[in-house]
């Protein structure tokens, strides 16, 4: 029998992220060899997979078949928040979003203000834990909502858009400041928001695998 081939992920560049106010060059670089590796981890996933499919080992009662599939969600979800998160970030950020632009609109819809959006999306980038902080806007209602979400696969809301990733796992500011400076990280990663990134996502039709910014 024939083996199955997987398509590769391309591993992504940023060469914006240099220069970020609050947030080194040396972190960024070292960050990016932990998204590298997710990229790695994808293919070789997929890969592995497709060859015990071939082989007619495509069970759930085989260990290894059972084990290799549940940790592409892990992966794979790694790889994707990784790339949302480091192509909504450049240097010389505007402060937040125009007052005039839809997504102002729309989180002064969801929120009350753009204010309270961000009082509320800074309190969870500030809560114990490791995860990722997420703006999202329901497909179904278009209602813009913020999530914590812990592993990377769990507590994604099927469907949903994510519009703004932040990372808060201690490897996204730890060369930066201490494990109880997380709050003076969050501050550092507003001031490098690419807001027109954001509201473009906004206007996208779907979730697709977001482009490195230019």
């Amino acid at each position: 029998m024939a083996r199955a081939r997987a398509k590769a992920y391309k591993e992504q560049s940023f060469d914006q992220l240099r220069g970020l106010d609050g947030i080194s060059d040396n972190q960024i670089a070292e960050h990016l060899k932990l998204y590298s590796g997710y990229v790695k981890q994808v293919n070789t996933l997929n890969q592995e997979l497709a060859e015990m499919l071939g082989r007619g080992k495509a069970s759930g009662k085989d260990p290894a078949f059972a084990e290799l599939t549940r940790r592409l969600g892990f992966e794979y979800n790694g790889m994707i928040l990784h790339e949302y998160y480091f192509s909504n970030l450049r240097p010389a950020a505007d402060p937040m979003p125009s007052s005039s632009s839809g997504l102002t609109q729309a989180l002064g819809e969801a929120f009350g203000s753009l204010e309270a959006w961000k009082t509320d999306f800074q309190a969870m980038g500030d809560m114990r834990g490791i995860g990722w902080v997420i703006l999202f806007q329901d497909p179904a209602t278009d209602r813009l909502t913020n999530h914590w979400i812990s592993l990377h696969q769990d507590g994604v809301p099927a469907g949903f858009k994510p519009l703004l990733v932040m990372d808060v796992w201690e490897h996204a500011f730890m060369r930066d400041y201490k494990v109880t400076d997380k709050a003076k990280y969050v501050e550092a990663f507003f001031r490098n928001v690419c807001w027109q990134t954001v509201e473009q996502r906004l206007h996208e039709h779907s979730a697709i695998r977001p482009a490195a910014a230019a």
